[in-house]
């Protein structure tokens, strides 16, 4: 087996970017040779021109970021302005970006030549069904409810009319200064009142209601049970018993990312989002299949959401007695379609049966750093470094690049006046992180970073710390390979059970590439004890960092570190190609296509286009990405693939 290094498609950093980029690569270059451009046989990589796709564009702008224990935390999405910038003005603010190599991307680990292919050219190109715990793959196929006496009649979703169903909510809500609302019963009947009761107790959770004699006719009054309390957690005396406290189901979402769909699913229950749970969240631009918990909510009222939500299915109910937890997930299994490929069926054969049998490298993927100027691992250095003025300037600073035209006014006005205040009026979405960042400076002042720093939500920021280890790891695992290739050697790292142990010479022979781990830097882990593991400290040490005390004063941010395997081998790697002429057909039917009976498509023998069909299983914390590029040696920065041609967008 032999390894091949990045080939050459990236453009030279422009002048004009973020001089701390630059000194990176000077650090990296002190600790190990500049990249060659040839494999270790002599031949020359194969250049690869990828034709960009505007939705990996697209995905630039709402990246989701995957933290420390390998499940994705979405960094808060800001809501959308009239000044998002033409195409053109993206592109530009993408030559400012990164590229593969930026971050430590620079090896392959398979010999064929690289070919072209465009990715997520549909956001239904790209499917991911999660695996649980058990093995079990999540599928959406059944749209039953369980058959329960003690739910709620079907009238109780139609009985209040939209009128009362939105005073309801604003007493809900505490939108209005009224203290009880008084819906009046048209044709009154103790059962006609019975089902308004439950409809109001069912869809206002926090809510109670009572009946009363107004002027001889009969109203039911719903008001605040536990007074002036917005969201109140589910009742436990309004369910039974005898069934489980969760509903699990199965979501099917298209072009949502996990946290979005659950906030709309609790926009629409009118409950808190913090009762559903969860084993892990999805990307974006793709359809996908998972399941969820949610407390004390009924699989009738989730059924019901089907003929109101778009882009939402829900389906394959039950009630058990747990809830989900993040990370219980054994990985998901993943069917993408790579369109108007170029590779020989020899090339895709030689790059599908490498993907199978050897696997990619592990690399963390281009999402866990950014797509700015300012990449999100030179802020969590800062944070390491405990430079809070750096870490401040790094977030608020103007950047060079196209930006939405309201943080652009604001990083101007931070530079100009340095005042919290004013930065803070030119942004009209406050939920990003800059805006929680001035207003923690604004609540605390200058002299205290830290605790203004500390507004952010924690996951974001943690995503800062752990896009710096991962920016560790990607460079020294290229360095691993390079200096050592696709074998174990003495000194390499394995695990025993969860503990990691040093390879001895005289064991070497027991052990392949697969076995191999590497640490992310930290007070709990060991290293190499080859060169390796020297190139760790020299690294830390360029960055100010001693490798020997990564505690901070400051707990949140002191780094125990982990294990990551330098190879994966997907599992259930299966691949087709096939013809087509129409970009916009469909190239194999989804579980929902399924469940409606769709037809599968009818593809010609020999089409105008050709297209890579494939389906691979990954554990989590594991980038499909990373085993995509593999497949195409080709350069997965969104700067890259703008560089290379931006004329589509025009």
């Amino acid at each position: 087996m032999e390894t091949v290094e990045m080939n050459s498609v990236s453009l030279k950093r422009p002048h004009s970017e973020d001089d701390a980029a630059s000194a990176d690569e000077i650090k990296r270059q002190k600790i190990s040779e500049k990249s060659k451009t040839e494999t270790n046989s002599g031949q020359s990589a194969e250049t690869v021109t990828v034709k960009p796709d505007k939705s990996l564009l697209e995905d630039a702008k709402n990246e989701i970021i995957p933290n420390e224990e390998g499940e994705e935390q979405e960094d808060e999405e800001l809501e959308d302005s009239d000044e998002d910038g033409d195409p053109e003005s993206f592109a530009d603010m993408m030559k400012h970006g990164l590229t593969e190599s930026d971050v430590g991307i620079t090896k392959f680990v398979s010999c064929h030549k690289g070919f072209s292919g465009i990715l997520k050219e549909r956001y239904s190109d790209f499917v991911v069904h999660e695996i649980g715990k058990d093995g079990r793959v999540s599928h959406l196929d059944d749209f039953t409810v369980p058959v329960d006496d003690e739910d709620p009649s079907e009238e109780t979703f139609t009985v209040l009319s939209d009128e009362d169903k939105q005073r309801l909510e604003e007493l809900q809500l505490l939108k209005n200064k009224e203290t009880s609302v008084a819906i009046e019963v048209i044709e009154d009947t103790k059962e006609k009142r019975t089902v308004i009761h439950q409809a109001v107790k069912s869809l206002f959770p926090g809510l109670e209601t009572k009946t009363e004699d107004r002027d001889g006719k009969k109203y039911i009054i719903a008001y605040h049970a536990a007074g002036k309390k917005a969201l109140a957690n589910p009742r436990k005396h309004s369910w039974p018993k005898s069934r489980g406290s969760y509903c699990h189901f199965v979501l099917y979402k298209e072009n949502k990312d996990t946290m979005d769909a659950i906030n709309v699913l609790s926009k629409f229950l009118r409950v808190k989002p913090n009762i559903f749970s969860y084993m892990g969240t999805k990307d974006k631009r793709a359809i996908t299949v998972q399941e969820i918990a949610v407390l004390r909510i009924t699989a009738q009222r989730l059924a019901h959401l089907n003929k109101c939500l778009m882009n939402f299915k829900l389906g394959n109910f039950s009630y058990k007695n747990h809830p989900l937890k993040l990370g219980e997930l054994q990985g998901n299994h993943f069917t993408v379609v790579l369109r108007n490929i170029t590779g020989t069926d020899d090339q895709i054969e030689q790059a599908m049966n490498s993907l199978r049998e050897i696997g990619f490298i592990n690399y963390y993927g281009m999402q866990r750093f950014g797509t700015t100027a300012v990449p999100t691992y030179q802020i969590g250095r800062a944070i390491l470094q405990n430079n809070w003025n750096e870490v401040m300037d790094l977030i608020l600073k103007p950047r060079p690049g196209a930006e939405k035209g309201y943080l652009v006014k604001c990083r101007e006005e931070w530079a100009k006046t340095k005042d919290p205040a004013a930065a803070l009026k030119k942004l009209p979405v406050k939920r990003c992180v800059e805006g929680q960042l001035l207003r923690g400076l604004l609540k605390y002042g200058m002299k205290n970073i830290i605790s203004a720093f500390g507004i952010i939500p924690r996951n974001n920021r943690l995503m800062y710390i752990h896009s710096y280890q991962s920016y560790v790891w990607n460079n020294m695992v290229s360095k691993r390979i390079e200096e050592y290739g696709l074998k174990a050697v003495p000194g390499d790292l394995t695990l025993k059970g969860a503990t990691a142990v040093h390879i001895e010479e005289a064991d070497v022979h027991n052990y392949t590439i697969h076995d191999v781990v590497m640490p992310l830097p930290g007070f709990d882990v060991i290293y190499p004890k080859h060169k390796i593991g020297e190139a760790y400290r020299e690294m830390l040490v360029a960055d100010n960092l001693d490798i020997n005390n990564m505690r901070h004063k400051i707990r949140d941010y002191s780094l125990s570190g982990a294990y990551r395997k330098i190879i994966i081998r997907p599992q259930n790697v299966n691949w087709e190609v096939v013809a087509y002429d129409d970009p916009k057909i469909p190239l194999f039917t989804t579980d929902l296509d399924k469940l409606e009976g769709k037809p599968l498509p009818v593809l010609p023998t020999a089409g105008k286009f050709r297209a890579l069909k494939m389906e691979f299983s990954l554990p989590p914390s594991t980038y499909a990405t990373m085993a995509i590029r593999e497949v195409l040696k080709m350069d997965t920065s969104i700067k890259n693939q703008t560089q290379l041609n931006t004329t589509w967008l025009r």
